[in-house]
């Protein structure tokens, strides 16, 4: 099989369209079309259904698709090995972790790590869903909860607490509770994704001061833990926080403060066969100094 071919139509796999694919390599959509066109021509078989929303893998594209991913993954990682300096880390370096951490903690911290390492290109993915890092999805994967891959090395990186939050405003105007009883007098927000939530117990706020098995109704829902906080930060209500958010924000105020929610740890998390990656060493490294100077 032509890799060209393989290589866009891998593309147009991942994509789900021949547009945005196209985007992607820097090709028409015709462009595009025609490889798909030739390299369906060459092997016999169609491999997309072709569909006004866009297109979907028949049977056998899946199991090309299935072939060419791990083989265009493996190469990556081996891309990656060969590039990296004997004396110095450089290269590419990507980083996944949740939108919450990565948003309020992580990514401010980077300009140093940038200014020590400057020949790291360094790409932050912040995304709530766990990316594949044995298919080089991401290098390296700052977990807030335990990674169920079994082939992956981890490292304990830190344990957070959550505790609730509301504005100065917010509280101004509605009083300050004075037990978890009171919280039903208030605006409560919540995570609100039916899928797998970043961190586990997410609303434990929705049942504190109630009898087991009982749920308080929340005000709003919001399906990202940052979404929560910039709610909260505009006076909407009530809501728990991982402590690592609120720091250094004067908006925000911590509410019951001897009312903690369920700790959760989070962990360093990498390909076994990136082991030797100097670049995923030093920023390891940087991670655990940082950690050590910060309140979770």
């Amino acid at each position: 099989m032509d890799w060209d071919k393989l290589r866009i139509f891998h593309a147009v796999a991942e994509a789900g369209s021949f547009t945005h694919a196209g985007e992607l390599l820097n090709l028409s959509q015709s462009a595009v079309s025609r490889q798909i066109s030739a390299l369906e021509d060459s092997l016999k078989v169609a491999l997309f259904h072709r569909h006004a929303r866009g297109l979907i893998l028949t049977e056998q594209g899946e199991l090309l698709y299935r072939t060419a991913h791990d083989v265009f993954g493996k190469l990556a990682m081996t891309e990656a090995q060969l590039t990296e300096s004997k004396d110095r880390p450089k290269g590419p370096l990507k980083i996944t972790t949740t939108v919450a951490f990565g948003s309020t903690w992580l990514a401010p911290r980077m300009r140093e790590f940038m200014e020590v390492y400057p020949e790291i290109e360094v790409q932050l993915l912040l995304a709530d869903r766990e990316l594949d890092l044995s298919m080089r999805e991401a290098d390296v994967a700052v977990r807030l909860t335990p990674p169920r891959q079994p082939d992956l090395v981890q490292r304990h990186l830190l344990t957070v607490h959550m505790h609730i939050y509301s504005s100065v405003g917010y509280i101004k105007k509605h009083g300050m509770p004075k037990s978890p009883e009171d919280l039903d007098d208030h605006r409560i927000i919540v995570y609100g994704e039916e899928n797998r939530p970043p961190v586990p117990d997410v609303n434990w706020l929705l049942r504190i001061g109630y009898q087991q098995g009982q749920l308080r109704r929340p005000a709003m829902t919001v399906n990202n833990v940052y979404g929560i906080m910039q709610a909260l930060q505009s006076g909407a209500g009530l809501g728990a926080l991982p402590d690592f958010m609120p720091q250094g924000n004067n908006e925000l105020v911590q509410v019951l403060p001897e009312i903690e929610g369920p700790q959760f740890d989070a962990y360093f998390v990498y390909a076994e066969e990136m082991r030797a990656s100097k670049r995923i060493s030093v920023f390891r490294d940087f991670l655990l100094r940082k950690v050590a100077d910060s309140i979770f």
